[in-house]
């Protein structure tokens, strides 16, 4: 094992996870849709390598989702969605200037 620091300036990480309607889970608030956009937008800008975009799993707060994290900033957005990719994506340019 190697242990490095994170390439990234800025790592967005979106819950898609999906309960298939047995409980509220952030895929039922188009959080797929919203990591599609903010992906086509980073790269759009041309903000990879230093920004990256990734799905995850359960972050733990399902109940206030779609969930979406900042990191390493620790910034956290719950109740996002596509209509939010715009406000979401101005906060990441706010640490690559």
């Amino acid at each position: 094992m190697q242990e490095h620091t994170t390439p990234y300036v800025c790592h967005v990480l979106v819950c898609v996870n999906d309960r298939r309607g047995e409980r509220k889970a952030c895929a039922d608030g188009e959080s797929g849709d919203l990591r599609a956009y903010l992906k086509a937008e980073v790269e759009r800008r041309g903000w990879k390598p230093r920004v990256r975009v990734s799905q995850t799993g359960c972050l733990g707060l399902c109940q206030k989702g779609p969930n979406v994290m900042l990191y390493p900033q620790g910034i956290w957005f719950n109740d996002a969605g596509p209509k939010d990719a715009d406000e979401i994506l101005s906060r990441v340019a706010e640490f690559l200037a």
